[in-house]
């Protein structure tokens, strides 16, 4: 079966990986976002999945837009003319019409739809403390990851899991499902589609500037999710009570505050709780230990 691969993060990359492993589903052609500016310097940098197919030597396009005329050519002429099944994953940009008609599109999504419909699934379930969540296979369509799910797999969160940790597990899970949906489509015998329940419909907003702050009128227990859901690929930050704003990389929920000196240890009274900083980001600094930072700023 001929495949095209649409995607741009690095959730996306592993599972391009996992199908280019395939003999029979290898993408012929990937389509990524075009190069960014990243960082301090403001380098343009690609797309994880740029990269990665650059390294399994599978042609590359980076158009402005997926959905110029100009695009559909390529993808029709990757598989010789004759009709691809088209595999989406954390793209990152509105697919349109004819796009959506002219092939069978594919979504592989982290979750289990129709919970954290959106763009950061992932991270909203550990910061809602989901017990579980999961990778959905489903039929793109026009809405916002809102059509019929053909095959879906439950990953438990466990209570220590940070987005690295659990985003690990969904890819290794994503790619071996999507290779399962792909080889029923291959059989002529295809697995059923059914339609999402909108009744139990919850959105996965992007996370921005708001959802990265600490907000100590919040319970500590929410905060520690925050931590463990923005690392390490965004970060949540705090304002101390001197007026500086530092990252915060790890933190942890503790039951009694007193048993150890504050002044060794960096501790944020919640309403309710207390959250104990573990790993910090000082403004230009280097990630470091609690304690290194309060012996660094010691009055």
């Amino acid at each position: 079966m001929s495949t095209v691969f649409l995607g741009t993060s690095a959730f996306a990359a592993a599972i391009l990986e996992r199908l280019a492993r395939t003999a029979d589903h290898r993408p012929a052609l990937v389509v990524t976002r075009p190069d960014r500016p990243s960082g301090r310097g403001r380098r343009f940098t690609p797309p994880p999945v740029a990269e990665t197919a650059r390294a399994l030597a599978i042609p590359l396009e980076q158009p402005e837009s997926v959905n110029e005329p100009q695009v559909s050519e390529l993808i029709a002429r990757a598989g010789d003319g004759a009709r691809q099944t088209v595999i989406v994953c954390a793209f990152g940009a509105l697919i349109k019409e004819p796009l959506l008609s002219e092939h069978e599109l594919l979504n592989v999504h982290p979750s289990l739809l129709p919970r954290w419909r959106g763009a950061a699934p992932i991270e909203r379930a550990i910061m809602a403390g989901d017990e579980r969540t999961g990778v959905s296979i489903m039929r793109l369509t026009a809405g916002l990851d809102n059509g019929p799910v053909c095959l879906a797999t439950a990953e438990p969160i466990d209570p220590q899991d940070t987005y690295g940790s659990l985003a690990t597990r969904l890819q290794v899970i994503g790619g071996e499902l999507l290779v399962q949906t792909l080889d029923l489509l291959a059989t002529g015998e295809p697995p059923a589609f059914v339609e999402q329940d909108e009744a139990s419909v919850t959105y996965a907003e992007k996370i921005g500037p708001d959802d990265r702050l600490l907000d100590l009128r919040r319970p500590a227990s929410e905060l520690e999710r925050i931590v463990r859901a923005l690392h390490p690929h965004i970060g949540a930050r705090v304002m101390l009570a001197d007026g500086t704003t530092i990252g915060v990389r790890r933190a942890t929920l503790v039951e009694d505050p007193g048993l150890t000196p504050a002044a060794e240890r960096l501790l944020l009274r919640c309403q309710p709780g207390v959250l104990e900083l573990l790993e910090v980001q000082p403004p230009g600094g280097r990630p470091m230990d609690a304690a290194a930072y309060l012996r660094g700023h010691a009055s």
